[in-house]
């Protein structure tokens, strides 16, 4: 492994250490376990060292956004859609309406005119029949010679 070629068989331990060890090991007379501890932590730091040095390759996650921007379209274009005959649908409701206020204000003014003459109509007939029953066709003085005329009229 990498770490052999390095580093060599061994690690540098601290001097304190491997003569602890080695007494340790003399004492104990364990000196297999010592190596079976010690072949182990070469072997975990020689994979700990190719694990961080090897390359890595980073997955590239491919999203497929189209139908987000083909719906986020579809969304703006109803929005605008809605905006736009909201304010059609506005201007000819307000157009309905001034029309059939124009109507209506011409019916009144019908009505108005219609009244009007029709006032006007009575007062010319009350008029006249005040003409006739206050105005004489000829004056008191001359009513018996205007009666030989209307009888000479007659024949």
């Amino acid at each position: 492994m990498r770490f052999r070629v390095r580093f060599g068989d061994r690690r540098e331990e601290p001097a304190g250490r491997s003569r602890q060890a080695e007494q340790g090991a003399g004492e104990t007379g364990d000196l297999a376990l010592e190596q079976a501890l010690k072949d182990f932590r070469l072997s975990v730091c020689a994979w700990s060292e190719a694990a961080f040095s090897r390359p890595r390759t980073v997955a590239r996650v491919v999203r497929h956004r189209s139908w987000r921007l083909a719906a986020g379209w579809a969304l703006g274009l109803t929005l605008v859609a809605g905006g736009v005959s909201g304010t059609v649908y506005e201007r000819h409701q307000r157009q309905e309406m001034a029309r059939a206020a124009e109507q209506q204000r011409l019916v009144q003014e019908r009505q108005r005119l219609v009244r009007e003459q029709q006032v006007r109509e009575e007062e010319e007939d009350l008029l006249a029949k005040v003409d006739s029953d206050v105005s004489r066709a000829v004056p008191s003085a001359m009513e018996p010679l205007a009666q030989l005329m209307a009888e000479d009229e007659r024949k």
